[in-house]
């Protein structure tokens, strides 16, 4: 994998101190969010990408792009980003980018992020764009600590090339409810995504940023979120909610017609209009309400630049996780 990374990242380290994301800042007016609404996914797609154009390609500057899918599962269509959605951000971005553009995930399953990418359809997208699977399970990582059994502190690997400055992850995440976190949308996607899954050793780290002092997953799972997410953050959201899954997700979840896609610099924004189009009330779901008061992006809807539909006619509840034991509506 030469070339395709810095090659701080390469030796294992993350080139600059607290890690290579950097929050969005936002401008006059509040960050700018697309969020749009129809029947076809590609124009809900494309028309979000284009009403943020210029923030997008200001933000990405002379760095390499890696797009983030979500593969929580390996073969569930309906769990993981189709690769149409994808295919519209490459054409999107080939547009002013000129750039190799990478595509990286790290699944939890044994059989590797390379089933998962054969399974939906991703490998031609290496000949069509030019573009670079990779499997970010096996390009190193690095020693974080979260919250673990007795309150004691737990080492935890994290893949090397979150870390890297000069890597622009955009987060291609989906509309779903999740069991503990309540939502998981394109800030979930980055963070649960980057504990390292050991293939030769068998150990997935990923299991770790559940494991709290009384078993309590609820709240132990929205501290780690908010403790790696520090390091560990999309640089773009695109979420594609034209299918969303209710319910038991964000693995087992059921389908519902959202019909919508958020796009926004700013992660934490485009998450907080993503929950309240899920009907869910943002500023009760932990991890986005304590990211929101540390600054890590917008948490207040009315402080946001929204273009496109308005939230109020994107609104669809969505049925929440049986498993949950606090409310968020």
């Amino acid at each position: 994998m030469k070339g395709l990374l810095s090659e701080s990242t390469r030796r294992g380290g993350f080139g600059a101190a607290g890690g290579g994301r950097s929050f969005a800042t936002s401008a006059a007016g509040g960050p700018k969010v697309g969020l749009t609404k129809g029947n076809d996914r590609k124009e809900n797609l494309w028309r979000a990408l284009r009403l943020i154009e210029d923030d997008i390609f200001a933000s990405i500057g002379d760095r390499q792009v890696l797009i983030k899918p979500n593969f929580v599962q390996i073969n569930r269509q309906l769990a993981a980003t189709p690769v149409e959605s994808v295919r519209i951000i490459l054409e999107f971005l080939r547009t002013r980018h000129k750039k190799q553009i990478l595509i990286g995930e790290s699944t939890q399953f044994q059989n590797g992020t390379l089933e998962g990418y054969k399974n939906y359809g991703y490998l031609p997208l290496e000949k069509e764009y030019k573009i670079k699977p990779l499997d970010l399970n096996l390009m190193g990582s690095q020693r974080r600590y979260v919250v673990g059994e007795k309150f004691k502190p737990q080492a935890i690997r994290i893949c090397a090339p979150f870390f890297d400055p000069n890597l622009y992850v955009i987060s291609a995440a989906l509309l779903k409810t999740h069991q503990y976190a309540v939502a998981s949308m394109s800030i979930k996607n980055v963070v649960m995504g980057s504990p390292l899954n050991d293939y030769n050793a068998q150990v997935n780290d990923k299991k770790l940023m559940h494991r709290g002092p009384h078993g309590d997953y609820n709240d132990i799972l929205h501290f780690n979120l908010f403790q790696i997410g520090q390091e560990v953050f999309p640089n773009l959201a695109v979420i594609d909610g034209f299918e969303g899954m209710e319910g038991q997700g964000p693995s087992n979840g059921t389908p519902i017609d959202s019909r919508v896609v958020i796009a926004s610099v700013d992660a934490l924004a485009a998450d907080t209009v993503g929950a309240k189009v899920m009907g869910f009330d943002p500023k009760k779901i932990l991890y986005l309400a304590s990211m929101a008061e540390a600054g890590m992006g917008q948490g207040d809807i009315a402080r946001m630049n929204l273009t496109g539909d308005r939230v109020e006619e994107c609104i669809k509840p969505f049925k929440a996780p049986p498993s949950l034991r606090f409310s968020a509506v």
